[in-house]
Order: structure tokens, then sequence, then C-alpha cells
């Protein structure tokens, strides 16, 4: 039995190499792409095409959220809204729309499935990893609009991902670094973090996706992606999903931590994943390392045979459908990269929030003087262009955890209106601390980029996401 059916390792550069095009013709499940992957629409068809050659049945997947979260336009910042902006706007046509729009540029591209959309439902305001990345804090309407974005990618042939099963929106602590705990008893698990996911599989997801989480209310021993509870008596036997499980990335330390990427992988399939996203930076030892444990654990008992039988044909299965599509959706001959229909007048309508404090500080027309508060990178997303200095604004000073904001503030001239912008602001001392010492000194226009508290009173402008598109629009709520 060929364990690299299950396997979807990612890599560096902007080329194939030739031990990973080697491994595709042995039959390997997949490759994951990311931000390193892609330099240009023309390099990643060369890419995706080379990798269909050696295996015509290779899924070829990436983290394309349309929004924050965004490979595509990894280097420039996304077009698109977000999560959280077609959330707000509550317009699920719309929400199809992008979701729509994502999956053709997926499809011109030759990647074969999206790992979004994200449908946790953000209930904690201090969440470090999903925040507006989530549709909202309401079970239904991130239900809603996850169907509906469900609908529109897959409306293309390109497969959609519901994560991070059974629900990452409940914690404060980031699973790339640590094993959260989701605390909640089992009916608010059930009420809340589940009913998105039921959603999603009956709008006809054809994937979704496991988190390293603990839930003790479903499973009070294993993450979510080595539960057998969780993954196959919760997903499979009572809520129906007859899909791809794809594992989230194993080299995270929620799953890896203490044990290392191959033992997780062993854990994984025993748990009810059936393709297992490895990682950024494989290579062809560690792919080595993985089926020596993974033919280890079927030798020794400790995983069932059928059970990695089961997972290879479910992503033998997918990866033929997959390939049929690629022939089957053509690309439309008008698409326009980067393009919603009807998305500029939602925009201006609706997509940035401003409070009466901000209405009275923008009323005099004066001068704006723009800050910059820079945060840790959020793993998810990585090193992108946000905001507005994702569209040209170039900023006055920036901040970082480190820096005294004294310097900064004495540079704003008198009258000035300084524009202080940040995400996720009442997360960080840094910023609230920024923010005040702002304040004290003269006029100043707290905008919050991120999952902004309204309670927490650092947010006079709260965008609901910091995609490139965000930032024009908010460059337009400040110049009216």
């Amino acid at each position: 039995m060929n364990a690299l059916t299950v396997l979807l390792p990612g890599f560096e550069g902007p080329e194939l190499p030739a031990w990973l095009a080697q491994r595709l013709r042995d039959g390997l499940g997949g490759v994951c792409l990311f931000g390193t992957n892609v330099h240009s629409p023309e390099q990643l068809r060369a890419l995706c095409a080379a990798i269909h050659e050696a295996n015509p049945h290779a899924i070829i997947a990436i983290d394309e959220e349309g929004g924050d979260v965004s490979r595509l336009y990894q280097s420039e910042g996304s077009p698109f809204p977000g999560n959280a902006v077609l959330g707000r706007l509550d317009d699920a046509a719309l929400t199809e729309r992008v979701g729509a729009q994502v999956g053709w540029e997926l499809r011109a591209a030759g990647v074969d499935l999206t790992m979004a959309p994200d449908v946790d439902v953000n209930s904690n305001p201090l969440n470090p990893v999903i925040g507006v990345r989530s549709f909202g804090s309401d079970p239904t309407e991130v239900g809603a609009h996850g169907a509906a974005w469900i609908r529109g990618v897959q409306s293309t042939g390109v497969a959609a991902c519901a994560k991070h099963f059974p629900g990452h929106g409940d914690t404060a602590q980031d699973s790339h670094v640590s094993l959260p705990t989701v605390t909640a008893d089992a009916p608010t698990v059930r009420a809340r973090e589940l009913a998105p996911f039921v959603a999603a599989i009956e709008a006809g997801t054809d994937t979704l996706m496991s988190s390293h989480i603990l839930v003790p209310a479903l499973d009070p021993e294993a993450p979510a992606t080595f539960s057998r509870p969780i993954l196959r008596g919760l997903l499979r036997d009572e809520l129906g999903f007859d899909g791809v499980v794809v594992s989230d990335a194993l080299d995270m330390a929620g799953a890896s931590g203490g044990r290392g990427v191959p033992a997780a992988a062993v854990l994984a399939v025993d748990g009810g994943c059936d393709l297992l996203c490895l990682g950024t930076r494989n290579t062809d030892q560690e792919i080595e390392e993985i089926v020596a444990a993974i033919d280890a654990a079927l030798a020794s008992g400790s995983l069932a045979a059928e059970d990695l039988a089961t997972a290879a044909d479910r992503v033998r299965a997918i990866g033929a459908r997959l390939a049929a599509a690629r022939s089957s959706f053509a690309v439309p001959d008008d698409l326009i990269a980067g393009e919603v229909p009807g998305l500029d007048a939602a925009r201006a309508a609706a997509a940035v929030g401003r409070s009466e404090a901000a209405f009275d500080l923008l009323a005099g027309g004066r001068e704006l003087a723009w800050i910059r508060l820079d945060p840790a990178a959020n793993i998810a997303v990585g090193a992108s262009p946000w905001g507005p200095f994702a569209v040209g604004v170039e900023p006055l000073a920036t901040l970082g955890p480190e820096d005294d904001a004294r310097a900064a503030i004495a540079a704003v001239p008198p009258g000035v209106l300084a524009v202080v912008v940040g995400k996720d602001n009442h997360r960080h001392a840094f910023a609230r601390e920024a923010i005040d010492a702002f304040r004290a000194a003269g006029p100043t226009l707290a905008v919050d980029m991120g999952w902004a508290d309204p309670d927490a009173g650092y947010a006079d402008v709260s965008t609901a996401g910091a995609s490139r598109l965000m930032g024009a629009a908010l460059l337009e709520a400040v110049a009216r």
C-alpha cells in the first residue's frame, strides 16, 4: 500500500523540484502551494502544469481565503474583501460572487483545491489566529455565508475546504505555536461551533479541514486532528460527511509539538484524516520518514490497513474528479483578475464602520498624518502588504512592540489629524499605549483593520479586514 497517496507536502520556490516531481510520479497525493511558490500568474500556471504533468490526478491546494489570507496576492495584498467584511455586509449573493471569482482565478492558474472558507465562529475577541478570517460571531450567519462561498467556488470546479473542524473560534491561543483548548460545554459547542459546518456539509463542500485543538466536551484526550470520536464518530457517523478530511498543517505545534511530523501523520490517519497537509518547507528526506512511520505503524498494527486504504481511496477519487474538472470548467473569456461585480457599490455603502467620534474628527477636513502599528504578523496571514499601505500610503512613522511612540508623536505637525492604523488594537499592549499617547497629544483617529472590540475603545474606524481592497475603502472613508 502506498502511503504517498495521502500526503500533501509543501516546498520552497517557484519551480517544481526534481525530487518532488519523482514523488508525484510515484503516486504522491498532491502539493500545497504557499506564498513563496507564487511569483506571477504566468509562473504559477507553469508550476501547476508541471505538477499535473508529473501526476495528472495530483491535487494542487492553496490557502486562498479571498481576504487577509491570500496566496494568489501574497506579494501585493488581496483585492477581495475577506470574510468578516462579507459577514458585515450580510449579502449572501455577494459572498457567492466573491467565492466564484476566487474559484475562477484559481481555475485559471491550475489550482484544484482552496483551503477555504473559514467557517469558524469568532466568539472570542482575543482570538489571535481567526479574527477577520471568520464571517462573524453568529453561528447562523457564519453558516449562511460559508455555504454561499462554497457554492460560489465549487461552481468553478475548484474544491472548497470548510475549516477548522470542529471550530477554532473560541480560543485565545494559536495552534501554529501551541495546543489551544475550547472549554465550552457540549451543548454550546454543538449549537455554536458545529452549526456552520453542518451548513457547509449541506452545501456540498468537497473537503473539510480538521483543527489542532482540544475540545474536552467532545474528546477529553486527543486534539481534533487525531480524534476518532470527533472525526469518525461526530463528523462521519453523526453529521454524515462523506467527503475528504484534510488535516491542518502537521508541522504546527498543535499537531507535531513533542512528537514530530511522522508520528503526527500516523495519528492523523488513525483519527480519521484522509489527506495530510504536511507544511511549507518539506524535503524528500522528510517524506521518506513519514512514509516509513506509516509503514511501521501498519506493520505493528497500531494503524489499521483498512483506515489507510479508505483514506487513499477518497484521495484518489477526488483527484480523478478534479482532474476531469480542469477540462470541464472553461475559464470565462471575460474574467478580470481581482474584480467582483457589484463589489464597489457594496464597499462604498457599508464596508467601513465609523463611530460618532470618527465623524467628528473627520468633519474638519484636516490634513492627515498616517501612523502604522505593526504587531507580529499573524502566521496564517504571513508577510503581505495590508490596508492603506498596500495602496500607496506612506506612513509618517511605523511602530512595533519595541518602539517608543514619542518621536512619532512629535513628528505630527500641530493641527494635523493622526490616523493611527493597526490590527486587533485591543489585543496588543503597545498599540493601546500608542493610541492613548497620540490621543493625549492631539487629534487622533484610531483605525482597527482587524477584529475590533467595540467595547475596548481603540477603534474609531473598524474595517473588519486589512486586505488591499479594504485599504482603498479606508481611504475613501476618511476622504469624505
